[in-house]
Order: C-alpha cells, then structure tokens, then sequence
C-alpha cells in the first residue's frame, strides 16, 4: 500500500504552483468525451445525444463535454424541458455534463455585431448552469487580423470577455477561453488575457493541437495555471507539423501540476469515430496509469 500523502491546500480548479518540477500530493483527474469526436454523426443527425451519452456510458467515461451547436436549432437556447431532460438522460448513465460551448467570434470591429455575440455567450451560460456544466467554452474568433493591429483587437476583446466572465459568475459558470489556433496562436498570447481579467470565473479550454508557433510541450507548461478543462488530442502542432502526441510526456506535465479537473479527449481527422475514441482512450488511460494519475 502506497504511503499517504499530507494534505495540502488546495488552490482551485486548474491553479498550480510556479514551480512545475515539484511533484504535487495528487491531481483529482476525470475524464470526459468532447462531443465533437462524433461531429460528422452527430451534425447530420445521424447520431443523437442519448446516443452518444449511451456510448460514453458503456466505455465508462465519467463526463461527456456537450459542445452546444448539437442541441437541435443552435445558436438558440432549447426550452428549459429539454435542457432538464438531456441532463437527466446523462445522469441516469451515469454521466456528469462537463463542459459545453459556443463558436463566437469577437475578432469583429463592428461592436454591434459583437454585442450580439456576447448575447450569445451569455443565453449559453444560463443554459450551461441549468444543464450543470461547470464551464462554458468561448473562442475568441476566426477573422484574420494582421500583427500589427493584434494589441487593438485585444483590448476590446478583453472587454467583450469581461462582461461574459462577471454574467458568468452571476450564474455559477467559468468562462473558459480556448486557444484554437487563429487569433490565439501562442502561449504568450493567452496569458496576455488571464493578465488583464483576473477572475476565479476565468479560465482556459487547453487544447494541446492548437500551439502553431513554438514547442507544444513548453508552451503547454506556460498555460497550464489557467486551465479548467483541456482538449486532449492525437496530434500536437510542432512548430507547424502535426505530430502524434506524447501521452507520458503530457501526463508528466499534468502531473507535475496542480491540476484537478476533467480532462476532455477529442479525436479528429478520417476513420471510424468509434473506433477512434475508443483507440485514444486506451492510450490515454495507459499512458494516466504510467504517470500514476489513473488507477
């Protein structure tokens, strides 16, 4: 029998000490299923929700991440009836919402467009907590935006973010900013958000696929402080090649954090969704019982 651990402080969903090299006396570590793995099926309506909790439940996945735009007439809010009862066909399997999301963009220069997509964030942020998702993930946006003008587009985007963060501590949902590899493309470029709100409401989807610009490794460990939920998937971008990931080196880092949370796995690209999911789910237990978080 391993020896106990003394108790230490806990310091919140996803904060971690400085010093990542000093192991910690335990992650408490889940594990979920982002629904966009089956976004093929589940866009054509060739699978249902209750299908996928139904498949998350058999492979016992404790949490499933139910990204928004799969509740039919997305971007609007179901009624409350049918928020209540996809939650309650989760937890009749067994199964805890973690996350969901929207896709906005706040890259937009008009403020009236934006205001709509804050709108947006907002109406999902009541659905989140009305569905118990802890977290509610937002994209910052899509629109090309040269160097130049980046410092700009920022700073009212921290505005639009702000409003989002204190309507979501209203509500008892994180706002969660995921780098997605378009107008966040680095490491550097995400901790300049978590500089300007500074908010227990505030925190980062880490998607480990979506670091274009350096090493994926090194920028994970500058973000990892701020992550509430991750996206972890079957290839990183090394310096702009897509490489398959390194699920013991991951883990160690995950380890040697002070991490506690879902850990999301979304698997992309051809091939059968389920098999996919069910391949990478292995591989990511496997490589959780090596670093001693699983199991």
């Amino acid at each position: 029998m391993a020896a106990a651990c003394p108790l230490v402080p806990a310091q919140g969903i996803g904060k971690q000490d400085d010093d990542l090299s000093v192991p910690k006396a335990g992650n408490n570590i889940k594990l979920s299923l982002n629904a966009y793995s089956f976004h093929s099926l589940l866009s054509k309506g060739e699978m249902s929700l209750e299908d996928l909790f139904g498949y998350c439940s058999q492979l016992g996945f404790p949490g499933v991440d139910l990204t928004a735009y799969y509740f039919q007439g997305y971007p609007e809010v179901p009624e409350d009836r049918l928020l209540y009862e996809t939650k309650n066909k989760a937890a009749r399997l067994g199964l805890h919402i973690s996350g969901t999301g929207v896709r906005n963009d706040f890259t937009l220069k008009d403020k009236s467009v934006r205001i709509k997509e804050v709108q947006l964030v907002k109406n999902w942020i009541i659905a989140a907590s009305k569905l118990g998702a802890p977290v509610i993930r937002i994209f910052s946006g899509t629109r090309h935006v040269e160097p130049e003008a980046w410092n700009e587009v920022a700073k009212w985007m921290v505005e639009d973010m702000l409003e989002c963060v204190e309507f979501g501590k209203e509500h008892g949902v994180i706002v969660a900013l995921q780098n997605h590899n378009d107008f966040i493309m680095t490491a550097d470029q995400v901790n300049y958000f978590f500089r300007e709100i500074d908010s227990p409401w505030f925190g980062q989807i880490l998607d480990i696929g979506s670091y274009s610009k350096l090493e994926p490794y090194e920028e994970i460990k500058k973000n990892i402080g701020h992550a509430v939920s991750w996206q972890i998937k079957e290839m990183v971008n090394h310096f702009g090649e897509q490489k398959e990931v390194d699920l013991l080196k991951l883990m160690g880092i995950i380890k040697n954090s002070n991490y506690h949370g879902y850990l999301p796995i979304e698997t992309l690209g051809p091939g059968d969704p389920y098999e996919k999911v069910n391949d990478f789910l292995v591989a990511v237990k496997a490589a959780m019982k090596t670093e001693g978080l699983f199991g």
